[in-house]
């Protein structure tokens, strides 16, 4: 069973997708890191991903979906199809959810969401008071306590972790993601998780869910 990550910017979709990829040995498919790990290849994929970056311009669903179509092969073909993989970052509008679906079907893959659950304000306060490693690039929650990372990094408020760039990014989601997810939940595909909650609480909800 393959799982999609849905959620609010702030829901902390990211942090659980990873702790359940390593519950369940899985693949990890999250757009941008897949995005930059490609840009580094000399492969043709990897010098058209490159090019569409330096230019400065969106990647297209199309180009998209050839990483996440390179991906599966790659990560199937490591683990004689057997791999469970998760995506996250994707899809994040109707066309790429048509697109993604097509691929699954494809590779005849099962898949459910996991809709990690957090109201706009809840989203809001959280982003606006979130910092990030200014070495490894790990995003810690307000709540967080010390003023350097694990690693040792110091901890920064990203620049684009403000008011105004922050209401263009949920306007995003509600207009584009979320209709994509009410979708999927009138199809029964979709595992709603309170968001709301501590990460040790999301994370037990999460497993519980997924019989991991």
């Amino acid at each position: 069973m393959d799982y999609v990550l849905f959620g609010i910017q702030g829901a902390g979709k990211g942090t659980q997708g990873k702790i359940l990829a390593d519950k369940l040995q899985a693949g990890y498919f999250e757009t941008g890191a897949e995005l930059r790990r490609l840009a580094k290849e000399d492969s043709p994929l990897g010098q058209k991903v490159r090019t569409i970056i330096e230019s400065g311009h969106l990647v297209p669903t199309s180009v998209v979906m050839e990483i996440v179509e390179n991906y599966l092969t790659e990560t199937l073909s490591a683990h004689g199809g057997e791999a469970t993989i998760i995506f996250d970052g994707i899809p994040r509008n109707a066309e790429q959810d048509a697109a993604l679906r097509s691929i699954l079907a494809h590779h005849e893959r099962d898949f459910v969401g996991l809709h990690f659950v957090l109201s706009r304000e809840e989203a809001e306060n959280r982003l606006i008071n979130r910092r990030v490693c200014s070495v490894c690039k790990i995003v810690y929650p307000h709540s967080y306590p010390a003023p350097r990372c694990e690693c040792g990094g110091e901890l920064v408020t990203r620049t684009d972790d403000n008011a105004e760039a922050i209401k263009i990014r949920l306007d995003i989601f509600e207009s584009e993601t979320l209709p994509v997810i009410k979708a999927w939940e009138n199809q029964g595909s979709v595992i709603n998780i309170d968001a709301s909650k501590t990460i040790e609480e999301v994370t037990k909800e999460v497993l519980e869910a997924t019989g991991a």
